[in-house]
């Protein structure tokens, strides 16, 4: 771990090998951190957070109580999780915390708002500024306020040309992978290239 000094990591923090800290960072005691991950200036992360490898959180991210990061995200500058769907600054609502997962290899772009209680589906792509309150597919591509799917992206973070609903094939431009989509739901087929 690498942590610059104006970071603070409380004591009992579980960090991985390689990942780095940067300026004014504040990781609480109880949370779990895995390797090679990278928190940007002016970072929170909860108690109650596991995040995995290869995260990169930039500058001005919290990562409140009940979010649950998988391996490879990305969460753009300034975006916002959320863990109370109804807040009130008169009533506590610790005992009702939301619980947020994102799952593997999705990106959230800069300024975008997750709400609470929702999934981010694997490899999703969540435009900038992007308001997400409900959960989202594997590969969607969310953009607007609510935001509502406009695509489907691949692994590599290229847009896939395939209809929104109903079926289709087509190939990454940049990997060749080969992507099929079945009544509305996409898989990864991968490289078949020998």
């Amino acid at each position: 771990m690498k942590k610059h000094e104006t970071a603070i990591v409380d004591e009992g923090a579980q960090i991985g090998e390689g990942t780095r800290i940067w300026h004014w960072v504040h990781i609480c005691g109880n949370a779990v951190i895995g390797k090679d991950c990278s928190f940007g200036q002016n970072v929170f992360v909860g108690n109650n957070v596991k995040i995995g490898n290869n995260v990169k959180i930039q500058n001005n991210v919290s990562v409140y109580d009940n979010v649950f990061i998988e391996d490879d995200v990305f969460c753009g500058p300034s975006m916002v999780f959320t863990n109370v769907y109804n807040p009130r600054s008169s009533v506590s609502r610790k005992s009702e915390y939301r619980d947020t997962f994102v799952k593997k290899g999705a990106t959230i772009g800069a300024n975008a708002t997750i709400v609470c209680g929702v999934t981010l589906g694997e490899y999703c792509f969540i435009a900038a500024g992007a308001v997400i309150n409900k959960s989202v597919k594997p590969y969607a591509l969310m953009a607007g306020v609510p935001a509502k799917q406009i695509g489907w992206m691949s692994r590599y973070g290229e847009r896939l040309e395939l209809p929104l609903t109903g079926n289709g094939e087509t190939k990454c431009k940049n990997t060749g992978d080969s992507y099929k989509l079945l009544n509305g739901e996409i898989t990864w087929e991968g490289n078949h290239a020998s």
